[in-house]
């Protein structure tokens, strides 16, 4: 890249900041296996003199998939799993709610997202806390959408089991095992294993979601299901992850993970649909990496996606060329538009106005947004409703999905549910929405339905909180 493109590149991303609302970002670039561009952009906290450095540490979010599945590729080298071997040969206490598909699934099934689950994220999502083994436990009370290996069909659950097959057979934890066996060995300085991790690092970033066109501070979430989104790390060191990547397993001049093993991770496994634009075409999944074309090179990339925050890892393995966005703000294009851009000045490829394409499609979101909104009706207090609190007060539980407790105070019905509270809104006849307290974490908010038995008494109640099958169903608990 010439001068002129690295400086049209600049204004590329501050323009895209700027309508996007980003407050901070990060991007490495490597071509041939050298660093050509490490730079922050923006700041890493609003009201704050903090600008975003090459140290400046990020929630990766899902790109921490990749590195799962290499630490699977280190054990693998070793000949302590294969790729196909059965779940159940290393977890034994692995259940699924089929008992066929308990018994076949293997850790490629896992690593694919063959596993016949959605994504059932709810029964792990902060605030409420659940450690790698009961998020084992409940997953065999968990409805499949699809049988075992008919779709794609992503889930974090799978490489939450995925880490814990790395700890049972590293007989360390997670954490431990993945930092002394790969990210220490690459180099890696600036990174950890948790928001906790995340807030005692002296350079890090904060979140940021946008509603509408206004900016606001999101929640540090915590992240319970690390081995599938929890690490954080700084541009400088997912430079280094790239340069491990594009050399296919190399690291200071040592073959860390064997060919065999990262290109296995980059096969194409599992189809996964079309893009909306040709130039991208039809994507597969492989082993935490994800690969397409671009303008007729095959590309392979991940992207990440938390509330406050996106990422993404990109690459054109045959001309070995890679590019990482680290942003502060909730998931949006520019991710994507910053990475098609540098692919198309170093394949000097006639340039695509992606910025303005991606504002136009923004614009129309906005648009629909708005429109949307106007039809909105607004619910009522519970407190209001026509039948009386007491018919619904009391404690509903899943054995996977936790408990979700009803009550009444003396000016509004009240909900808790997994670290979450707020007010019951009515929307008529046994249909409520648990509306949260504060910056909510599922700004829809959450419906439900109370449902009554043969006698007209409530027993239980449903919530459609995985889309992909039936309204999850909570029963009443009876006192004593």
């Amino acid at each position: 890249m010439h001068d002129s493109d690295w400086i049209d590149l600049d204004r590329l991303v501050e323009d895209a900041m700027k309508c996007w609302g980003i407050p901070g970002l990060a991007i490495a670039v490597v071509q041939d296996d050298e660093v050509i561009l490490l730079k922050g952009y923006g700041v890493r906290e609003l009201g704050v003199n903090a600008p975003v450095t090459c140290d400046t540490q990020f929630m990766i979010c899902s790109l921490t998939k990749s590195v799962t599945a290499a630490g699977l590729a280190l054990l693998v080298d070793e000949q302590r799993l294969d790729w196909e071997t059965r779940v159940r040969e290393i977890l034994p206490e692995f259940q699924l709610c089929d008992a066929a598909a308990t018994e076949a699934i293997t850790i490629s099934d896992l690593l694919t997202h063959r596993s016949g689950l959605p994504r059932h994220d709810r029964i792990w999502s902060p605030p409420g806390e659940r450690s790698r083994e009961q998020i084992l436990e409940a997953m065999r009370y968990l409805e499949p959408s699809r049988k075992l290996r008919e779709a794609y069909q992503y889930s974090n659950l799978g490489y939450v089991v995925a880490g814990m097959v790395a700890e049972r057979l590293s007989r360390q934890a997670w954490e431990e095992f993945t930092a002394q066996r790969l990210l220490l060995p690459l180099g890696f300085s600036n990174f950890g294993f948790s928001t906790a991790a995340l807030e005692s690092s002296i350079d890090h970033a904060h979140p940021y979601g946008l509603d509408g066109r206004d900016v606001y501070r999101e929640e540090l979430w915590p992240m319970h299901a690390a081995p599938a989104g929890g690490i954080t790390a700084s541009v400088e060191d997912m430079a280094r992850w790239l340069q491990f990547l594009l050399s296919r397993g190399r690291a200071n001049d040592k073959q860390l993970v064997s060919v065999a093993a990262v290109d296995a991770m980059m096969t194409p496994r599992v189809d996964v649909g079309d893009s909306e634009f040709a130039e991208i075409g039809r994507s597969q999944y492989g082993y935490g990496l994800e690969s397409a074309h671009y303008r007729g090179d095959r590309s392979v990339f991940h992207t990440g996606s938390l509330p406050g925050w996106a990422t993404l890892v990109s690459m054109l393995p045959d001309h070995g060329i890679g590019v990482v966005v680290l942003t502060n703000r909730d998931p949006c294009s520019v991710r994507e538009l910053i990475a098609y851009a540098v692919f198309d000045r170093l394949r000097s490829l006639p340039p695509i106005n992606w910025l303005e394409i991606f504002q136009i499609k923004r614009k129309k979101q906005l648009e629909e947004k708005a429109y949307t909104q106007g039809f909105e009706v607004p619910g009522v207090s519970a407190l209001l409703f026509g039948e009386p609190p007491r018919d619904f007060v009391g404690e509903y539980e899943h054995p996977a999905y936790g408990c979700i407790s009803i009550v009444q105070t003396a000016s509004e019905a009240r909900w808790s549910w997994r670290g979450l509270s707020g007010v019951l809104i009515y929307r008529g006849g046994d249909s409520f929405q648990l509306k949260e307290d504060g910056i909510p974490r599922y700004a829809s908010g959450i419906p439900i339905l109370f449902e009554r038995n043969a006698g007209g008494l409530v027993d239980r109640l449903k919530s459609p909180l995985e889309p992909a099958v039936s309204d999850i169903v909570f029963q009443r608990q009876i006192a004593g």
